[in-house]
């Protein structure tokens, strides 16, 4: 297949639903995690939750870069944002993720200047069109978008630019997924793996967890066919007793992933010793910072900054959301005081987040459950 709309077949998808109905034990609960927030939204989008069997289970785990920022990293760029010098550049879900004094788009309302771009080369054109301005570029995500920060910063050192400089926040995807592992609150039967951290990254990275875990993982793709399958090769792994890392996404992701993107990477990136992570707290070197031949481009040393923790509002229960011990609609302020008007946590704000996916798209479809359910 290499058309969408060849993705998103409803004949397909119903012989896959039945195939996967057919191999299930009948007296077995598989609980899986898909790692992705952008899995999570297919998953609602399309239904797919209600073309499994009632014995598996779907998780959804901290596989959205926004949502896993703590509150204190986005006080720390608001602070920066703040400096009547600067010229703040990010992308659009950033603007609107709560710190504990307000969001960038509140402080952009304020008066300072705070422009939403669509890549870190946007960025570095305001730079070289405002010479006498500084112009910071708000870094976040997963591997996924590590590498155009980093080739942007290679171009930016190539050409003498002195006025740019980068807030990282990128994060790695192993070491949360290890301590997700770890936790004695969790019991998982397999994962569904990130296919857009698999890009870059490829598939090798997986193995500690049927190694280390005895969990078997599929790195999936993100359309309805590419979950379905997914879900059936887990399934097909756990009762035949195998447990391996398996590539379904295998038309992007190759087995050792992007080599020049990870080479661009290693440049310009160096291990931070810890990171903090909302909900699953300090995860050893689990963040990427830039390395000292691009030290003169660090936001960090550039700007002086609060560096303090800040700890979600009481109410709001992201991190339980973010560890897959509670499902969105369980949270005790989901759908009233959280909405995507007026979030209280970053789930409910990203477009990968598990919480706006299940407002958006799954949250109506309880609702006709439990309405039809009392008639």
């Amino acid at each position: 297949m290499k058309y969408v709309s060849e993705f998103r077949n409803a004949d397909l998808a119903r012989a896959v639903s039945a195939e996967i109905a057919s191999t299930v034990d009948p007296n077995r609960h598989y609980k899986l995690m898909e790692v992705c927030g952008g899995h999570t939204h297919t998953i609602y989008r399309h239904g797919i939750k209600d073309l499994l069997p009632d014995q598996i289970e779907l998780v959804h785990g901290p596989g959205c870069p926004v949502c896993v920022l703590p509150m204190g990293r986005v006080d720390e760029g608001i602070s920066i944002a703040e400096k009547p010098e600067v010229i703040f550049t990010c992308f659009g879900d950033m603007m609107r993720v709560p710190g504990s004094k307000g969001n960038l788009l509140e402080v952009k309302a304020e008066g300072a200047d705070i422009r939403m771009v669509y890549s870190p080369l946007d960025a570095l054109r305001i730079a070289r069109e405002n010479p006498d301005r500084e112009v910071v570029f708000y870094a976040i995500g997963f591997e996924t978008t590590a590498p155009s920060t980093a080739l942007t910063l290679q171009r930016a050192k190539k050409e003498g630019i002195e006025n740019f400089s980068v807030f990282c926040n990128h994060v790695t995807i192993v070491p949360p997924v290890r301590a997700l592992l770890d936790s004695p609150d969790l019991r998982l039967d397999g994962f569904i793996g990130p296919g857009h951290v698999s890009t870059v990254i490829g598939c090798r990275p997986y193995e500690f967890m049927p190694m280390d875990y005895g969990k078997p993982c599929v790195v999936a793709g993100f359309e309805p066919l590419d979950l379905l399958q997914s879900a059936l090769m887990l399934i097909r792994q756990i009762d035949e007793g195998r447990c391996e890392v398996e590539n379904q996404y295998g038309r992007a992701v190759p087995w050792e992933g992007n080599l020049q993107a990870l080479k661009a990477m290693s440049e310009v990136f160096e291990l931070r010793p810890y990171f903090e992570w909302r909900g699953l707290g300090f995860i050893a070197q689990s963040a990427l910072k830039l390395s000292p031949e691009y030290a003169a481009f660090d936001s960090e040393l550039r700007y002086s900054t609060p560096g303090v923790r800040v700890a979600d509002p009481k109410a709001c229960q992201c991190g339980e959301v973010l560890k897959g011990v509670l499902k969105p609609h369980e949270c005790r302020v989901f759908g009233t005081s959280c909405t995507p008007e007026k979030p209280l946590g970053a789930l409910m704000v990203s477009s990968e987040g598990a919480c706006a996916a299940y407002f958006n798209f799954g949250r109506r479809a309880e609702e006709r459950v439990e309405i039809g359910s009392k008639k």
